[in-house]
């Protein structure tokens, strides 16, 4: 235990009497309340190991104490969470960052821990040490035939590792592209990459999937290889059903309508999860829900009410997972704010009135759709969340009890002021 079962029966029982209130007036008008908190007692979002260091920008970054050193400080950590708020079951590696040294060892440490792991993640963005070919104009889409054979041969790498680690997914984000008009035959970048990702796709498991992440710019800013949703989408519908879409919430131009991507995505069977963060201006990867948490509800209407049309569980059908940029905050705090405010932007989508909804759109009444959901995004659901961590054992205040028990200064004082070593 990182954090002794007792300290978090205290913190509980010195909250316990204010909670209560708080969650008897709520929970009082919503008699579907017992299935929305086993709903929210069974979400998990996985935690990226590159989350756990101080962020940074292009101009600098500037560290703090205590961060982890190695792979099993970051599941330390994850585990510390997991502990607090029992929604943080899952890990997610970033290959080369992480490789494990004994695969069955790191596997026994996620079990001590509750930990699963979650999608691996390749990485043809940067170069590495000791590398042949640099990426410096792409990877899969390469005019070289030999860059792009050193990235599917990394790729596959990545699946064989997460064979041995448990995982069932892989994520790949390519930063292809190109920043100059004729830097760049478009036709045949895409035909590069596609012919890339059939091989990687060949080697997944039965029982694995690919996601595609896109962008929309960064690092290139002229054009990207794969920049939107349409061309993810385009390159999964050519691979096969275990490929999907991977939507990450800062990926796109400024004011897309994300909910209706979501939306189009998951009719057609090819969402395959998300990469939660927030923005004001393009992929800021800013705490979740901290800039617009009306937008993270919409979201997650969309996704619940399409799931439950096509009877899919919230908790597994899709991949959920953070990933933002810590540059001025503590890492752990920051991912405790995040998680708690995708729960809450679930909670308030569960009390959404779908029926009701659905016979004010059918009846073209427009004020009645837009009340029925702002009155489920008004309510106060945190009682609910809190309810949901106290019967799971968790902390009613996660963020409270870690800054009460000043845990980030244990770490400290265990790893001192060292950085992470490799990470965004």
């Amino acid at each position: 235990m990182l954090i002794e079962k007792k300290i978090i029966e205290a913190h509980n029982e010195a909250l316990l009497v204010k909670h209560s209130g708080k969650f008897s007036f709520v929970a009082e008008p919503f008699p579907q309340m017992n299935a929305v908190i086993q709903k929210l007692k069974n979400f998990q979002i996985a935690i990226p190991s590159w989350a756990l260091g101080t962020g940074g920008t292009r101009f600098g970054r500037f560290s703090g104490g205590g961060e982890p050193r190695s792979l099993e400080e970051k599941m330390e950590d994850i585990g510390l969470l997991h502990q607090l708020n029992r929604s943080s079951g899952a890990i997610s590696l970033h290959i080369p960052w992480d490789i494990p040294s004994d695969a069955a060892k790191i596997r026994s440490l996620a079990s001590q821990y509750d930990l699963r792991f979650d999608a691996m993640n390749s990485n043809t963005f940067q170069d590495q040490p000791g590398q042949t070919y640099s990426y410096k104009f792409g990877s899969l889409q390469h005019v070289n035939k030999s860059v792009r054979q050193q990235a599917i041969e990394h790729t596959i790498e990545v699946i064989r590792q997460g064979i041995e680690l448990g995982s069932k997914s892989l994520t790949v984000w390519l930063s292809d592209g190109s920043c100059f008009p004729g830097q760049l035959n478009f036709r045949r970048a895409f035909e590069n990459t596609l012919a890339g990702l059939q091989e990687i796709y060949a080697a997944l498991p039965a029982d694995w999937k690919l996601f595609i992440e896109y962008k929309a710019y960064e690092p290139n800013f002229y054009s990207m290889t794969v920049g939107d949703w349409g061309q993810s989408y385009l390159y999964a519908s050519k691979l096969g059903n275990k490929a999907f879409t991977l939507v990450d919430l800062g990926h796109h131009l400024p004011n897309a309508n994300i909910q209706q991507i979501v939306a189009l995505l998951l009719n057609e069977k090819k969402l395959g999860g998300f990469h939660f963060n927030d923005s004001k201006y393009g992929d800021d990867d800013l705490t979740v829900g901290s800039i617009d948490p009306y937008q993270l509800f919409l979201i997650f209407n969309e996704l619940v009410e399409g799931m439950d049309a096509r009877g899919m569980n919230h908790a597994n059908d899709l991949g959920w997972m953070i990933d933002a940029s810590h540059n001025v905050k503590d890492p752990l705090e920051d991912l405790l704010q995040s998680v708690e405010a995708i729960k809450i932007a679930y909670a308030q989508s569960l009390l959404v009135d779908t029926n009701a909804l659905q016979a004010a759109q059918e009846n073209n009444d427009v004020v009645k759709a837009q009340e029925i959901l702002q009155t489920a995004y008004r309510t106060d659901v945190r009682p609910i969340v809190a309810e949901a961590r106290l019967q799971t054992g968790a902390a009613i205040d996660p963020l409270q009890l870690f800054r009460k028990e000043n845990l980030r200064e244990g770490l400290i004082k265990r790893r001192g002021s060292s950085t992470v070593a490799t990470g965004l």
